[in-house]
C-alpha cells in the first residue's frame, strides 16, 4: 500500500470517527429538557429519584420550586421556567402540578408534551375543588386541617394511610412532618386559559390505588384529554414508589 493510500485510510478514519461523534452529539442536543412540577403538600425535592433516573438517560432536567400560595402565582412561576429553557420541552406534573402545566404551557411553542402523574387536567373554567367533587372522596377531604392563615395541611395521623399508601410506612411518617401546605383558597381559582392538553400531546399514570384523587377521576381527565394511559397498582405518590416507571414513560413522550 502506497502512502498516499495510508493517508486516504487515515483521513477517512478521522472523518468516519468525527461523524460518529458528531451524530452522539446531536442526539444528546435532541434531547428535550424535561421540566418537573411538583404537587400539593409537596415541594420539588420528592422528583428526586425520577431526576436521577432521567440524568442517567442523558436528559437535562428542572424541577420547578413553586410557592402553594395561589393557582396564579404557581402558573407565574411555571411559565417563567419554561420561558427560561431552551430547546423542546416535556412537561410533568403530579397532582396540584398538573393544574399549573395545564395553564402554564398553554400557547408555548417549545412544550412538545404533556406527562400528567396522578394529577389534576381542568378545562377551562373549572377549578380543582370542583373536580374532586365530581367523585367520591377516598379520604383526603377529611383529613384536611385549615390553619389560622387558612393554608391546608394533611392531618399526619393520615398522610400515610391517605397520601402516602404504597411507600415504607418509615418515610411515610417522614413525608408528613415535611409536608408543603397549600393556600385553601388556590383550591377555588379557575383555569382562565385553553388547556395546554388540548393542543399538545398528553401522556397520564393514574394510579389505581391512589387516595387523594380517586382514580376514577384520573380516568375521566386522562380520557378527556385523549392521553396515553398508563396504570400502575400504586398510591397517589407513585412517581416516587414507582420513580423508574415514571421516568420510562416521561422518556416515551419526549419521543
Amino acid at each position: 500500500m502506497t502512502r498516499y493510500a495510508l493517508v486516504a485510510l487515515a483521513l477517512l478514519a478521522s472523518a468516519t470517527q468525527l461523524s460518529a461523534q458528531s451524530a452522539g452529539h446531536a442526539t444528546t442536543a435532541a434531547k428535550p429538557t424535561i421540566v418537573l412540577v411538583h404537587g400539593a403538600w409537596a415541594d420539588a425535592s420528592g422528583w428526586y429519584d425520577v431526576t436521577r433516573a432521567l440524568q442517567a438517560r442523558g436528559y437535562k432536567v428542572v424541577a420547578v420550586q413553586n410557592s402553594l400560595f395561589s393557582y396564579a402565582k404557581d402558573i407565574e412561576t411555571t411559565k417563567r421556567v419554561l420561558d427560561a429553557q431552551q430547546g423542546p420541552i416535556v412537561v410533568v406534573g403530579h397532582s396540584w402540578g398538573g393544574a399549573v402545566i395545564t395553564a402554564a404551557a398553554a400557547g408555548n411553542p417549545s412544550v412538545k408534551s404533556l406527562v400528567y402523574v396522578a394529577a389534576f387536567a381542568p378545562d377551562s373554567g373549572e377549578v380543582v375543588g370542583g373536580l374532586l367533587q365530581r367523585y367520591p372522596d377516598l379520604g383526603l377531604g377529611k383529613a384536611l386541617v385549615p390553619d389560622a392563615a387558612g393554608f391546608l395541611y394533611i392531618d399526619p395521623a393520615k398522610y400515610p394511610e391517605v397520601f402516602a399508601n404504597g411507600l415504607p410506612p418509615a418515610q411515610a411518617r417522614a413525608f408528613a412532618t415535611e409536608q408543603k401546605p397549600i393556600a385553601g383558597s388556590a383550591l377555588g381559582e379557575p383555569l382562565t386559559v385553553a388547556p395546554a392538553w388540548k393542543t399538545i400531546p398528553s401522556w397520564y399514570v393514574v394510579g389505581t390505588q391512589d387516595r387523594a384523587i380517586n382514580p376514577e377521576l384520573e380516568r375521566f381527565m386522562a380520557k378527556r384529554m385523549n392521553a396515553h394511559v398508563t396504570e400502575l397498582p400504586a398510591g397517589h405518590l407513585v412517581f416516587i414508589s414507582r420513580a423508574q416507571d415514571i421516568a420510562r414513560i416521561i422518556e416515551s413522550a419526549s419521543r
